[in-house]
């Protein structure tokens, strides 16, 4: 049979809303800024934080949030640093500012040391309950917005204009804050989902609304950019749902870290946009950003976290288990990789594991055996079927031998 009679889609049999060809997907690595405030993980040394950056750059992901310039002394040193490396690298750098002109007033220092712009992300909350508690008024957010931005663009810098808790905030106050935006030369503007509040409804309902606003503004080259966080669990849907609406560019987190449940997750983001078809590159060193991350911000891997988790290709189930290796008898690894995997693990740099446990059959044995460079005898397959079925978990292989 043709490989594409072998799984049958049903996303293509129905509504389907894909990214404008016109805008190809963007994506921008949070993972330095606002993965950081994760209260669980470390501030990476700025050796590790070069080479994530050299990786993203690899793995083609466009921009990189390399810190906070108003955090302090040390925040801007790394950021210089980060920045100087960037150079000469594809990927560009943008820092996250409040609206406030002290904050980036620094960052035109840092373009002209390093030669190259720094995108500045100016940040402001827009949502009625957060104005509330800040007991700010509209007008005073708009001199804000104002001053800030203004003061970026008539110093040569790009400006994304971010409007934090974007979901939760009105038309009215979205349409006044944008038009002031740009108004004072903004390149991009950034919906932020800052609280996990948002459905795929609602994130789709807002990327059309913002589209129009544009168009009707004549300012329809100015980029949509998507922030989103996993408080309900609904972090990389909601961003694939913008993407497909028409935000141009997302911004994700490895591994998903960041403040309280964390950002949508960049690792899987990139694998569903390949898997979608919305990208073409080569993710086989995605697992390699992946550890690096875990490792740099100290925040080991679930083992069963998808596609890069020591759990995700493995199986000790009989009937799984036979399926693949029947697959990989008939020397296809194409079909290995997808009769039990919804994710093809070659695709990024891995494969397809075979274990023997409690809920193992006889085909999991013999493969096993057979990876080791043992005769699968009879007499060895229920010596080691008979320790499996009496064990509580997958059987490792100093066990296997010990009973071989």
């Amino acid at each position: 049979m043709e490989r594409s009679e072998l799984i049958y889609d049903w996303e293509e049999h129905g509504p389907r809303k894909l990214p404008d060809p016109e805008f190809p997907v963007q994506l921008d690595d949070e993972t330095l800024r606002d993965g950081l405030q994760c209260p669980s993980v470390v501030d990476p040394p700025l050796d590790k934080k070069l080479e994530l950056v050299h990786l993203m750059d690899k793995l083609g992901i466009n921009t990189a949030d390399i810190g906070l310039p108003g955090a302090g002394a040390h925040a801007r040193e790394h950021i210089l640093t980060l920045a100087r490396e960037m150079a000469s690298l594809s990927i560009t750098p943008n820092v996250a500012c409040r609206t406030v002109v002290s904050d980036i007033e620094p960052v035109v220092d840092m373009t002209q040391e390093v030669g190259a712009p720094i995108e500045v992300c100016a940040f402001i909350g827009s949502s009625p309950i957060r104005a509330y508690a800040e007991s700010w008024d509209l007008e005073r957010m708009l001199t804000s917005v104002r001053e800030a931005v203004g003061f970026a663009h008539r110093n040569g810098l790009p400006v994304m204009f971010v409007t934090e808790d974007t979901v939760r905030s009105t038309p009215e106050t979205l349409r006044a804050l944008f038009l002031t935006a740009l108004e004072e030369g903004a390149d991009r503007v950034c919906l932020c989902d800052t609280v996990g509040a948002a459905t795929p409804s609602s994130v789709r309902n807002l990327v059309k609304w913002t589209r129009e606003f544009l168009a009707e503004q004549g300012a329809s080259h100015v980029g949509i950019d998507w922030h989103g966080h996993r408080d309900r669990g609904l972090g990389l849907i909601n961003t694939l749902a913008a993407i497909a609406q028409g935000a141009t560019r997302a911004h994700a987190c490895a591994m998903g870290i960041g403040e309280r449940a964390g950002n949508t997750e960049m690792d899987l983001l990139l694998v569903n946009l390949k898997l979608a078809g919305w990208i073409d590159r080569d993710l086989t060193a995605l697992g390699d950003y992946v550890r690096l991350a875990a490792a740099a911000v100290g925040r080991p891997l679930r083992r069963e976290y998808p596609v890069f988790g020591d759990d995700a290709f493995e199986t000790g189930t009989g009937v799984h288990a036979a399926a693949v290796i029947k697959a990989f008898h008939k020397g296809d690894t194409w079909l290995a990789d997808r009769v039990y995997s919804g994710v093809p693990a070659g695709e990024f740099g891995l494969e397809q594991k075979i274990s023997v446990g409690p809920m193992s059959g006889k085909s999991n044995v013999i493969w096993t055996l057979e990876k080791m460079g043992l005769e699968a005898s009879e007499e060895r397959i229920q010596a080691v079927l008979d320790r499996a079925k009496n064990s509580d978990r997958l059987l490792t292989q100093e066990e296997i031998l010990a009973v071989s």
